[in-house]
């Protein structure tokens, strides 16, 4: 058969090949739009170039169904006029199933973001890997998986799961730095539910193994939690509004955004130690306009992570939230505050401390379940970070909890406190009954004597004077001044150098 003839031939059949190339694999099988719908809705219009157009599915079987683009859309555009590089998987080419030319065309992407130095974008709506291409497939899951390693810490890598993300496919977003899903449309996980209790007996549905609500309340695996597509989409903007194209650039920069009457903060801490309260209200009188993106709003409520803006500048928060379980670290909250914590770290945001901790959780479980090991990522991620780091103290600051949350010996640089805080090794009901069993025990009114030791220890330990004198805290200040200071703070560390010792890298306790 011969092929176009002349200039005219050949550029209509250029025009017959693309219009064959997007049309896909037809009908979209789920979702509320394709893939290049989704790419569209997400950069700025006109803005995408697609590369990999004609790229076709490696032949299998009899040979004849070798779409173009392999099931996966990829190239590059802009996000608020700053370059991105995005790739959808199409659900309605094999499934959105990874063969040997879909991964190609994803590495060959990554590959490119790492190049040009500008965050990576992955929305995920998959079957797995392709069966019928065998190893080739599970080749490409690896050389992915190793793209984003290589990028880890140098590009920020956003995932978005629109559908199934099952299997090996899996992987990928969880090592990239957030992962979005759409409530009651996205599925992750390693083995579905048919698997499952075919092998173990156990029951499930999809949504109760790793639905979008499980991933975010329940195992920690997503970061957002969005209504729907658009949502989502919109949830990556807001994101990367706070992060910088790569680490050796900075985060965009602002105007300055309203300061909120701070006013409020003088009171928002109870007289009541045992009382709780919002720890949000605090950071909305600090931070620009009131606002935060919270990460991992859903899982750990006990911690707050959230990405601010102070002074224009972005900023990134770790703070105790007395509303759940009184702020304790557990396992859940040390690891995904750790995990954070190096986010902010590797791209140069620096990190704002807001303390109130009672310490880490006791308890058999947490024991069990590793609290030593998993409590000491986050001691390890504060330690190591090197970027500019603010504490406050407002309340509670006991034990392991006062060494861990950003304190002096960690290594921050500017460390304020509330005249309420309580830096201490313990309560001042737990220290009496340790320091003073005895006398107690032989008192002739023993509750008489414990209210008179409480108050004694509180006068002098229940303050943070005792830290004041020692330098562990730079200034006590007063509630209403506190966004004044981290103003300041944040001004002075603006140009901070920290040069670390010469390493492969370090072993933290995974």
């Amino acid at each position: 058969m011969h092929g176009p003839v002349g200039t005219a031939g050949r550029i209509a059949d250029l025009g017959r090949r693309e219009e064959q190339a997007l049309v896909g694999g037809g009908v979209r099988r789920r979702g509320e739009f394709g893939a290049r719908e989704r790419i569209e809705r997400l950069v700025d219009k006109g803005s995408f170039s697609e590369t990999g157009l004609f790229v076709r599915a490696r032949p299998t079987g009899d040979g004849d169904r070798r779409p173009y683009g392999d099931g996966v859309v990829t190239g590059y555009g802009t996000v608020d006029g700053r370059r991105v590089c995005v790739f959808a998987q199409d659900s309605s080419v094999f499934g959105g199933s990874m063969g040997e030319a879909f991964g190609e065309k994803t590495v060959a992407l990554m590959d490119l973001a790492l190049k040009t130095g500008c965050p990576v974008i992955g929305l995920n709506d998959s079957g797995g890997a392709r069966i019928q291409e065998g190893v080739a497939s599970l080749a490409l899951y690896a050389e992915l998986v190793r793209r984003n390693v290589q990028a880890s810490g140098v590009i920020p890598q956003i995932s978005v799961v629109l559908g199934p993300c099952a299997g090996g496919a899996a992987y990928s977003p969880a090592i990239t730095d957030f992962t979005v899903m759409v409530d009651g449309a996205s599925h992750m996980f390693v083995t579905g539910p048919d698997v499952i209790e075919a092998v173990t007996g156990e029951r499930a549905t999809a949504e109760e193994l790793g639905g979008a609500r499980t991933s975010n309340a329940v195992n920690g695996n997503a970061h957002f939690l969005a209504a729907d597509e658009e949502d989502a989409l919109d949830t990556v903007r807001d994101l990367l509004a706070y992060l910088p194209a790569n680490n050796l650039e900075r985060p965009p920069e602002y105007a300055p955004g309203g300061a909120p009457a701070g006013d409020g903060l003088d009171s928002v801490v109870p007289d009541r130690l045992g009382q709780a309260y919002d720890m949000r209200e605090v950071l909305r009188a600090v931070v620009d306009d009131g606002e935060l993106l919270e990460v991992q709003e859903l899982f750990a409520p006990n911690i707050i992570c959230a990405l601010v803006r102070v002074e224009g500048q972005s900023v990134g928060v770790v703070a105790n939230q007395p509303l759940h379980a009184a702020g304790v670290l557990d396992i859940d909250a040390s690891e995904k505050a750790a995990r954070f914590v190096r986010f902010c770290d590797a791209f140069g945001i620096p990190l704002l401390t807001f303390a109130d901790v009672p310490g880490y959780l006791s308890g058999v479980r947490q024991e069990r379940g590793g609290i030593i090991r998993r409590g000491a990522k986050l001691l390890y991620a504060y330690a190591e970070a090197t970027v500019p780091k603010v504490t406050v103290v407002v309340r509670k600051a006991y034990g392991g909890g006062y060494a861990v949350m950003g304190s002096k010996h960690l290594g921050a640089d500017i460390n304020l406190a509330w005249p309420t805080a309580r830096i201490a090794v313990m309560g001042a009901e737990g220290a009496v009954g340790v320091l003073h069993r005895r006398e107690l025990a032989a008192a002739d009114d023993p509750e008489a004597l414990r209210a008179r030791l409480v108050a004694t220890y509180e006068r002098t330990h229940g303050t943070p004077y005792l830290a004041a004198e020692r330098g562990y805290v730079d200034a006590v200040i007063a509630p209403r001044d506190t966004r004044d200071h981290i103003c300041h703070a944040l001004r002075a560390l603006r140009g901070k150098r920290a040069p670390l010792p010469q390493r492969r890298h370090g072993n933290i306790p995974l």
